[in-house]
Order: C-alpha cells, then structure tokens, then sequence
C-alpha cells in the first residue's frame, strides 16, 4: 500500500471478519498511523506515530485486538 502521506509508513493487520467472512460485516481493517488532525479514517484505526510505536512495544505474536461494535 503506498500513499502520498505518511499515515501507511507503520501498518498494522488485525484479521477483522476474516475467518470466516460475514457478508456485511466490513474487512480490511487495520491500524495505521493518523492524520495530524485525526481526521476520520475509511473504517481502520488510527494512531498518532508516537502512540503506534508504544503499543508496539508492547505487542507480541500471540497480541489479539478485538474490535467492538457499538
């Protein structure tokens, strides 16, 4: 993925309705860093550079991230 700003420089997957696939229920959703303002994203997650890199820190390869609905 590339974009003419930074907010792909750090991409995380999360596996949002991946296995299996809900017709409806959206995909493609990851955590990538935010604009400078937070302005929305298209349905990911979004985080300043400096937030990404300490919960990296803190993730490891059994780390889930559950998404919750409202």
């Amino acid at each position: 993925m590339w974009r003419s700003d930074d907010v792909y420089d750090i991409v995380v997957p999360i596996g949002y309705n991946d296995d299996p696939v809900v017709p409806g229920k959206g995909s493609a959703i990851f955590l990538h860093l935010a604009r400078k303002n937070y302005e929305p994203t298209e349905g990911c997650i979004a985080l300043a550079r400096a937030d990404m890199l300490s919960l990296l820190l803190i993730c490891g390869p059994d780390t889930h991230i559950k998404i919750l609905e409202k």
